[in-house]
């Protein structure tokens, strides 16, 4: 059995597997991608139960004034389903690409948060103290090229879940599921 994230109940990533190096990751079909914003840490998780553990940043943690708008930029918790990949003009805000994708509330409603590089997001990144977005949530370059390889190969559907705090639940996949082969996977 291999410990994974749970869909309903929480998370949790097994401490006792360790984290996959970026160079060794390969993006597969099913995979799902974790954001726990207490520690601003995301996961990328496959279904075979190797994960990815990257920094991320995420909201402020406090009322802002931006795009028109007054409201709390802490990142919220929920269930996500990243289904749209847009080219924002903004290369500040959304990084040299300006590759942003957009989150559905429970993979329905559209909202204005999703995910995203920044310009000086290698700097955001470095900090211990990473609640430094308007409520979206912030990634490298780097690990912004695997999701939207992951992406892809979800044919352009991407779980997220944003939790504060890892739980203690653990969800398992049977056996069988180590098994799977490598052809619905790319490495990065």
């Amino acid at each position: 059995m291999v410990p994974f994230i749970a869909y309903s109940q929480g998370t949790v990533i097994p401490s006792e597997t360790p984290s996959t190096p970026l160079g060794e990751w390969y993006a597969g079909k099913g995979d799902i991608f974790v954001v726990d914003t207490k520690e601003n840490t995301g996961y990328l998780v496959n279904q075979n139960g190797s994960y990815l553990k990257f920094s991320v940043a995420t909201g402020q943690r406090r009322v802002v004034r931006y795009i028109g708008r007054v409201y709390d930029a802490t990142t919220p918790t929920g269930y996500w389903i990243a289904s749209s990949k847009e080219k924002k003009g903004d290369r500040i805000t959304f990084g040299k690409e300006g590759t942003f994708f957009r989150l559905f509330k429970n993979g329905r409603d559209q909202t204005s948060y999703g995910i995203h590089a920044h310009a000086y997001g290698a700097k955001m990144l470095s900090d211990e103290v990473r609640f430094k977005s308007m409520g979206c949530i912030i990634v490298s370059s780097e690990i912004l090229s695997v999701l939207e390889i992951t992406f892809a190969l979800n044919d352009g559907q991407l779980p997220v879940f944003t939790v504060y705090g890892l739980s203690n639940d653990i969800v398992t996949y049977s056996k069988n599921m180590q098994s799977m082969s490598l052809e619905n996977s790319i490495r990065y």
